[in-house]
C-alpha cells in the first residue's frame, strides 16, 4: 500500500501513525502543497478534488482521512476497530465530533491562521478568525474533558482509531492544555503509553518550515512568484 500526503500535516500523521501501530507496511510519497503537486493530472485521478492525504491499495485509492483510518483498522482483527456495531458507532461518533466540530470550528482555523499562513506566506493572522476558533476550542475541550473525567480513553478501557483521530489535532494548535486536565492527562503520557506518539507530526511553524526529508525527497517552500490565491488553493489538505 502507498500513502499520499504530507509530512507534517495532522490528517497524514494520524494515518501514518495507526499503520506503525498495526506493523502494517506503508510506502509513502510526498504530495508538496507547496508546489501544487495536489494539482497535476496524476494525484487528481487518485483524489479528484486534490486534496490529501490519499491511501492507495491495488487498483483501490481511497481519501478521506477518517475513512483511512477505518480501511486500515478492518484489515485484520484490532482492538483499535473492534468488531462490535455499539463500539464501532461510539468511535464513528468522535470521528464526526472531531470532523464537525473538533477540527472545523476549532483546530483547523486555529492551525490555519497561525501554521499555514506563515508557512505559505499568505499575510498575517486574522485575529477576529483566531479569537472565535479559540472560543471554539474552549467550548469544545470542555466537553471532550468532561466526557474523559470518567474514563482513561475515548471509548471503552483502551485506545482506538477515536485517539488518533481526534489528538491529531492537537500537536499543532499551540494552545495550553492545563485548564483541561482530563485532557492534558490523555494527549500526554497516556497516549504515549499506548503507543499513539510514533510519527507524530512536529509541531508549530517554526518546525515546519525546517521542512521534513522523506527518503530522498525534501518540501520546499513556496516560490515567491506564486500569486495569494494561487498559494491558498494549493493548501489544500483536508479530511
Amino acid at each position: 500500500m502507498k500513502l499520499y500526503g504530507l509530512p507534517p500535516s495532522p490528517n497524514t500523521w494520524k494515518v501514518r501513525a495507526l499503520a506503525a501501530h498495526l506493523d502494517t507496511p506503508l510506502e509513502f510519497e510526498m504530495v508538496d502543497l507547496t508546489q501544487g503537486d495536489q494539482r497535476t493530472p496524476g494525484f487528481l485521478v487518485l483524489s479528484p478534488a486534490g486534496r490529501t492525504p490519499v491511501l492507495v491499495d491495488g487498483d483501490f485509492a481511497l481519501w478521506e482521512s477518517e475513512t483511512i483510518l477505518q480501511y486500515l483498522a478492518s484489515l485484520r482483527p484490532t482492538s483499535l476497530w473492534p468488531n462490535n456495531a455499539r463500539t464501532r458507532a461510539d468511535i464513528m461518533r468522535w470521528q464526526s465530533w472531531r470532523l464537525a466540530h473538533w477540527g472545523k470550528d476549532a483546530c483547523e482555523p486555529l492551525v490555519f491562521e497561525r501554521v499555514v499562513k506563515r508557512f505559505m506566506d499568505l499575510g498575517p493572522p486574522d485575529e477576529a478568525a483566531v479569537a472565535t476558533a479559540i472560543a471554539a476550542f474552549e467550548r469544545e475541550a470542555a466537553v471532550l474533558d468532561g466526557h474523559l473525567a470518567t474514563r482513561p480513553f475515548l471509548v471503552g478501557g483502551g485506545p482506538t482509531i477515536a485517539e488518533f483521530s481526534v489528538a491529531s489535532m492537537l500537536f499543532m494548535t499551540d494552545l495550553a492544555l492545563a485548564p483541561y486536565p482530563n485532557v492534558q492527562s490523555w494527549f500526554g503520557p497516556r497516549l504515549r503509553v499506548a503507543g499513539l506518539g510514533r510519527g507524530r507530526p512536529a509541531g508549530g511553524p517554526d518546525a515546519i518550515e525546517a521542512r521534513t526529508r522523506v527518503g530522498q525527497k525534501e518540501t520546499k517552500p513556496a516560490t515567491r512568484h506564486r500569486t495569494r490565491a494561487a498559494r491558498l488553493d494549493s493548501a489544500s489538505d483536508h479530511d
